[in-house]
């Protein structure tokens, strides 16, 4: 799973860029992303939303949800978008994550935006 994360301070992100900016990051990524779905390795990939949109989910009495504002609000990151994909190997993962991690930004720069690669564990055997 490759995680893309962004500053909490968003003064400075997709919102304040040029409409040609933004309009060329998301043409970076519908390319991006059919290359990877071209090469087999896409398996699914998702943007979210910013955190004021969060919430935090707990059960409550009789497993009734408790739902309170989140993510916590003093993180400097919070993951902004996913791709799990399935590769051979830990490098290709890598280089796939330093594809992504290059998307253009205001200007044109890469971004150089952090991307987390993370294995997916998967579920225990049934002889566990």
């Amino acid at each position: 799973m490759l995680m893309m994360h962004t500053p909490a301070d968003t003064s400075a992100g997709i919102e304040s860029w040029s409409p040609e900016d933004v309009k060329a990051h998301i043409e970076f990524q519908h390319a991006f992303d059919a290359e990877l779905r071209a090469a087999g390795e896409m398996v699914f990939n998702e943007g979210l939303t910013f955190p004021d949109q969060a919430r935090i989910v707990r059960a409550g009495q009789a497993g009734a949800p408790v739902v309170t504002d989140g993510p916590f609000p003093e993180a400097k990151e919070f993951l902004i978008g996913f791709w799990i994909v399935d590769v051979d190997s830990a490098e290709r993962a890598y280089a796939i994550a330093a594809h992504a991690s290059a998307a253009p930004g205001a200007g044109g720069a890469p971004l150089n935006i952090p991307i987390e690669v993370r294995p997916i564990v998967g579920a225990p055997s049934a002889d566990a």
